[in-house]
C-alpha cells in the first residue's frame, strides 16, 4: 500500500512539475506571423507537396511494419470485413417514390450500388433488389475514384435525382442529374462541377444553388472557409454565371455557408423558401421568400430549422427567446422545441398589420437533463427523438389548437439510443431504429395516419454479448459538474484496475453520443477482455444546448477537465487504471485527446488520434477551419488567441514527458479537417524523440466511407495498437 501512495504522489509531483515547465515550442508573439514564424513543419501542409508526400511514405512504412506486422492484425482485419461486408447487414432504407430505396457495399461492390425495391419486398428477409447506379462499374468506366455521396430526388414521384459523387471521398462532390425511371444520367441534364454545393430543386426545371461561382470584381464567391454565401435559381439549361441571383450573404460569413431549403406538403407543393445565412458556426440569420420578397424572420440567431407545418416554421431555439405583443407572450426556454406561424415572425413596422396566432407555439420543452435531437415534420405531426440522461425516448406530437400539444410515446427498448430515418410525408411513415451497447439495432416503421409502429427488421449480433454489462456512472469535474460516463465492461473481470479499457469522447458541436452498437469495437474488443467507455462531456449535446455552450471558447477547458475526471473516476472505481487506459477520438475529438494526453499524460497508455485539429492557433488557415470559430474562438484575435493557446496540443508538447507511445493518423483526401493537423504533430513529436506510430491513408475522405474493405483495415490497426499498448 504505502508503495502504491508513494507511486501516485511522484506521478502527482512530475505531472505537476510538467504542467509548470513551458512548452519549448510555444511562440512569444501569438499573432498569426509570430505563430507562423514558429512552426517549423509548414511544408506537411501542402496536402501533396513533395516533402509533405514523404514525410507520409516513410512513416507509413515504418507504422504499417509496427502494426500488420502484429500477428493479431490479419486476424482482427478478417474480422472487421466479415463484419462490414456482410451481406445479412440490415440494408439501410430510404423512401423513394413509391418504393425504398438502399445504397449497399460489400466485398463484391466495395464501392456499392444504389438500389430500390418495394415495401412489401423490404419487409422480406430477402428483398428482391433492382440497381439503379453501380459505383464500382461507373469508376471503372471513367477511371475515376467516385464515392457515392448520396442523391437529392424532387418530389412526390422522385423520378429525377441529382446524385453527388465525391472524387476519392473528399466533402467537395460533382453533381449530376439521374432517371431513375431509366437509369441514366439525364442527356443535357444539371450538371455541377465538383464543389462544397447547396442545392434544393424549386421544381422540374429549376435548382437552387449556392455553390462557387468563380470571380466577381476580382473576388472569389467563397467564404474564407471556402462555403458559399451567395444562391442563384439555375434553370435547365442554363449556365452558373447566367443564374438569376435570388440571395447574398457576404464573404465575411462564417459557418458553413448559405444554405437554399425548399419545404414541401406530402402531395410535393411547395410551403415555404428559406434561405439560412450562418454568421459564425452555431449563430445565423434566417430569410423567408415569400413570392418575389425577401423577409428577415424575427428569430433568435441559434435556432435549427427542421421543416414547415402548414403555415408554421417547426424549429429548435438555443438560447432563450422572449415572445412579445403575442397572447401567448413570455420566455421560451432554450432547447425548447416550437412551431411558430411564419406570420407572426415578420418584422414589425409602425404602420404594418401585426400577425397574430392564438396556437400554442412550443411542442415541447425539455428539463435541464433532457434534450430534443432529430426532428420530423410532417402535414398533421412532428416526430422527435427526446433524451433523458443520455437514453432515448421516440415522441410524436399532434398540434392542439391554443391547448399544450398531444404527445404519444412510440414503442422502444429501454435504456438505448434511438435514431430517426428516413420519412415519407406523402404516406406519413418514418423509419426509425433503436439500439444499445451490447443490443444490436432494430428497425421499425411507423404508421403515423394508422397510428400503428412495428417492427421491420432486427440486426443479427456480430459478437457475444454475454459476457459485458452495461452501467452508468458520473464523474466530479474539476468545478464539481457531474458529467455521465457509460462503461461496457467484462462483467467478471476483477474490479483491480486491470481491464484494458478505451475511452472515448467527442465534447463538441452539440452532438452527443448516447449508447451504441458497434460491431467492431465489440468484436475486436470487447471479445478479446477489453472495456469501453463513453465520457459524456461538456461540449457536447447530451443535455442541450447549455451543455454544449458551457465549454465553447475560453471555456474549452472544461471539456478536458471532465475527460480528465472520467479518467480518474475509473481508476477510483478499479474498472481501470492508467497503465491499461486508452483514449480514441477523431475530428473534433483529436482536439480532445490531443489536448488530453499533452495536459495528462500520466492518466493513458495508449491515444488514438483520428483526423484531429491539433494545432489550434493555425486552424483557421488550414481549410475549413475558419467555419468553426464560432465553436472555439479566433486565435488571429489576441485575447483569444492566449486562450488557445493555453491547450493547443501542436505547441504544449513538452520535453521529459511521460508520454506513451501514440497512434496519429489521418485521411490524404480530407477537406474537411486538414491533414497537416496530424502530420505537423507527428512529426514534432519525433523531432522531440518520443515514440509515434503515424499512418496516412489516401483514399476515403473525412468520412472514411469510401470503402469497407479499406476501412476493414482501418480498424484493425486501431485494435492493433490498442492491443499493443494495454493487453501487452
Amino acid at each position: 500500500m504505502r508503495s502504491l501512495i508513494l507511486t501516485a504522489v511522484a506521478s502527482l509531483m512530475a505531472s505537476s512539475a510538467l504542467a509548470q515547465s513551458a512548452p519549448p515550442h510555444m511562440p512569444a508573439d501569438l499573432s498569426p506571423a509570430g505563430v507562423r514564424a514558429a512552426d517549423e513543419h509548414l511544408a506537411l501542409e501542402e496536402v501533396e507537396g513533395a516533402e509533405a508526400m514523404a514525410f507520409v511514405a516513410a512513416e507509413n512504412e515504418k507504422s504499417l511494419k509496427a502494426l500488420t506486422g502484429d500477428p493479431r492484425y490479419e486476424g482482427l482485419r478478417a474480422e472487421a470485413e466479415a463484419i462490414l461486408t456482410a451481406t445479412d447487414r440490415t440494408p439501410s432504407p430510404s423512401f423513394l417514390g413509391d418504393g425504398i430505396g438502399n445504397f449497399w457495399q460489400d466485398a463484391a461492390n466495395p464501392k456499392g450500388v444504389w438500389r430500390r425495391t418495394t415495401l412489401d419486398s423490404y419487409r422480406t428477409a430477402s428483398p428482391q433488389w433492382e440497381v439503379l447506379l453501380d459505383i464500382d462499374a461507373l469508376s471503372k468506366a471513367e477511371g475515376k475514384d467516385w464515392v457515392f455521396k448520396g442523391a437529392d430526388c424532387l418530389a412526390p414521384d422522385e423520378t429525377r435525382c441529382l446524385i453527388m459523387l465525391s472524387d476519392g471521398g473528399k466533402d467537395a462532390v460533382t453533381v449530376r442529374e439521374f432517371d431513375t425511371t431509366t437509369k441514366l444520367f439525364v442527356e443535357d441534364g444539371f450538371i455541377l462541377p465538383e464543389g462544397k454545393h447547396r442545392i434544393e430543386w424549386l421544381d422540374r426545371d429549376t435548382l437552387l444553388v449556392a455553390t462557387d461561382f468563380g470571380q466577381e470584381n476580382g473576388k472569389a464567391t467563397l467564404t474564407e472557409s471556402g462555403y458559399p454565401y451567395i444562391v442563384k435559381a439555375l434553370k435547365r439549361g442554363g449556365s452558373l454565371e447566367t443564374a438569376a441571383e435570388l440571395f447574398r450573404g457576404d464573404a465575411a460569413d462564417g459557418g458553413y455557408g448559405v444554405s437554399p431549403s425548399v419545404y414541401r406538403d406530402g402531395d410535393g407543393a411547395v410551403l415555404a423558401v428559406i434561405f439560412t445565412r450562418p454568421l459564425d458556426t452555431f449563430r445565423s440569420e434566417t430569410w423567408w421568400l415569400d413570392g418575389t420578397d425577401l423577409v428577415k424572420l424575427a428569430l433568435p440567431e441559434r435556432a435549427t430549422i427542421h421543416g414547415v407545418m402548414g403555415g408554421r416554421l417547426v424549429l429548435t431555439i438555443d438560447e432563450a427567446w422572449t415572445r412579445t405583443g403575442l397572447p401567448n407572450s413570455g420566455e421560451r426556454r432554450a432547447g425548447s422545441l416550437m412551431a411558430v406561424s411564419l406570420n407572426s415572425l415578420r418584422p414589425r413596422t409602425p404602420t404594418g398589420p401585426i400577425h397574430v396566432s392564438t396556437e400554442a407555439d412550443v411542442i415541447v420543452s425539455p428539463t435541464a437533463r433532457q434534450s430534443i435531437d432529430e426532428v420530423r415534420v410532417f402535414d398533421d405531426r412532428v416526430v422527435a427523438t427526446i433524451y433523458d440522461n443520455v437514453v432515448g425516448h421516440v415522441v410524436a406530437f399532434t398540434a392542439n389548437g391554443s391547448a399544450p400539444w398531444i404527445r404519444t410515446d412510440l414503442p422502444a427498448a429501454d435504456n438505448v439510443s434511438v435514431h430517426l430515418g428516413s420519412s415519407s410525408r406523402k404516406t406519413g411513415r418514418l423509419f426509425y431504429n433503436f439500439e444499445g451497447f451490447l443490443t444490436p439495432s432494430t428497425l421499425a416503421l411507423v404508421d403515423l395516419r394508422a397510428s400503428r409502429a412495428d417492427v421491420v427488421k432486427t440486426a443479427p449480433a456480430r459478437f457475444n454479448a454475454s459476457t459485458h454489462v452495461v452501467e452508468q456512472f458520473e464523474a466530479t469535474s474539476a468545478d464539481g459538474t457531474k458529467v455521465p460516463y457509460f462503461v461496457v465492461r467484462p462483467r467478471n473481470a476483477p474490479m483491480d484496475g486491470s481491464a484494458p479499457t478505451m475511452m472515448f469522447g467527442y465534447g463538441g458541436f452539440q452532438i452527443g453520443f448516447p449508447p451504441a452498437y458497434k460491431p467492431e469495437l465489440g468484436k475486436l474488443w470487447l471479445e478479446k477482455g477489453g472495456a469501453y467507455v463513453v465520457a459524456n462531456i461538456r461540449g457536447g449535446g447530451e443535455f442541450g444546448p447549455a451543455w454544449h455552450q458551457a465549454a465553447l471558447k475560453e471555456n474549452r477547458q472544461r471539456a478536458f477537465d471532465d475527460f480528465a475526471a472520467v479518467a480518474r473516476d475509473l481508476a477510483e472505481r478499479k474498472i481501470t487504471s492508467a497503465r491499461r487506459l486508452g483514449i480514441y477520438g477523431r475530428s473534433n475529438g483529436g482536439v480532445l485527446t490531443s489536448v488530453s494526453i499533452t495536459q495528462h499524460p500520466e492518466l493513458y497508455h495508449a491515444v488514438v488520434i483520428e483526423s484531429p485539429l491539433v494545432d489550434m492557433l493555425r486552424y483557421p488557415d488550414l481549410p475549413a477551419g475558419a467555419s468553426w470559430i464560432g465553436e472555439y474562438g479566433d486565435p488571429r484575435i489576441p485575447a483569444e488567441a492566449a486562450f488557445i493557446a493555453r491547450y493547443s496540443g501542436y505547441q504544449n508538447l513538452r520535453t521529459g514527458a511521460d508520454y506513451p507511445r501514440m497512434y496519429i493518423t489521418t485521411n490524404t483526401r480530407d477537406d474537411r479537417v486538414h491533414p497537416g493537423h496530424a502530420r505537423k504533430f507527428a512529426a514534432r513529436l519525433g523531432d522531440m524523440g518520443y515514440d509515434r506510430l503515424y499512418y496516412e491513408e489516401t483514399a476515403g475522405g473525412h468520412s472514411n466511407d469510401a470503402d469497407p474493405v479499406a476501412n476493414a483495415r482501418r480498424w484493425a490497426r486501431h485494435y492493433t495498437y490498442l492491443m499493443q499498448q494495454l493487453m501487452d
